[in-house]
């Protein structure tokens, strides 16, 4: 939950770098709300979707989804920067199917070693903090 957070503060940060575990982390903890809302939505609602209840769900969902969009891109971005990318790569996942494949496959790389043009390497960074 603490990775969930570091980039809730960090709302808008697109500078620097992120390690995987902060990124994968943040969209872990985002896939378990998205899915506890619908679940929470659809047991709520039944089979009518219309329903009132459902209705206000779907609102929170929606509300929800517009609070992480844009600390989605940021961690994203820095993520891509800790691989030695630029940001703009996020707009290839915009290409069905071939787009999805090459960011999922640039999000899982490991760190770039040492500092890169975007900064000093977070996991390094840590282990110097704690040794």
């Amino acid at each position: 939950m603490e990775w969930y957070i570091k980039v809730l503060k960090n709302y808008a940060e697109f500078e620097g770098r992120a390690r995987r575990k902060e990124y994968w982390m943040f969209t872990l903890v985002n896939f378990l709300i998205y899915a506890a809302l619908q679940t929470l939505m659809f047991m709520l609602a039944g089979m009518n979707p219309e329903s009132s209840v459902g209705l206000v769900l779907m609102g929170i969902l929606g509300l929800y989804s517009l609070a992480v969009f844009i600390p989605s891109l940021a961690v994203g971005v820095r993520r891509l920067h800790d691989t030695g990318r630029s940001g703009w790569w996020l707009l290839i996942s915009l290409v069905p199917i071939i787009g999805a494949i090459v960011i999922i496959v640039f999000l899982v790389q490991d760190s770039q070693p040492g500092t890169n043009q975007y900064g000093e390497n977070p996991k390094e960074m840590g282990s110097a903090a704690v040794a």
